[in-house]
């Protein structure tokens, strides 16, 4: 399989790059098939011969990620959504849900709280109202009942 990389070259500490079609099994930097561009990461240079790559990926051979990144910089070919970025932006839409589940929740449990501290401070002011009227309904004590409590005794 053919494959479109990068071939390093240059000095220490001041490299760039060819854009080379090579096979899949040779090494980095050997002997290339065919020369199709040059990469300077320092300055953000980017040569492409766009006929020979239009050629090569018409033949089938295989970008490596930073190629295609040039690539589709370069208007070659068309941007492409890889599945790692589909996977975390899938991530990030569970993890929105979630917040939404969790912000419902807090939500629901305020609001029965709320109706739950209404309902017992309705039941407290019934409380208050039967133990009034109670008080009021209970006669008191009068001197006929206590002088028939004192006979028994």
């Amino acid at each position: 399989m053919i494959k479109l990389r990068l071939k390093r070259f240059g000095k220490k500490r001041e490299t760039s790059f060819r854009i080379v079609a090579c096979n899949s099994t040779s090494r980095r930097d050997g002997r290339p098939l065919e020369e199709l561009g040059f990469y300077n990461p320092r300055t953000n240079e980017t040569r492409l011969d766009t006929e020979a790559l239009r050629r090569r990926l018409d033949q089938g051979a295989q970008p490596s990620d930073t190629v295609r990144g040039l690539l589709e910089k370069g208007g070659m070919i068309a941007k492409t959504i890889r599945p790692a970025e589909t996977i975390g932006k899938a991530k990030q839409a569970a993890a929105r849900e979630a917040e939404a589940k969790a912000a419902a929740k807090a939500a629901a449990e305020a609001k029965a709280a709320e109706v739950a501290a209404a309902e017992a401070a309705k039941a407290e002011a019934a409380a208050a109202a039967a133990a009034a009227a109670a008080a009021e309904e209970t006669p008191e004590e009068t001197p006929e009942e206590t002088s028939v409590v004192e006979a028994e005794a």
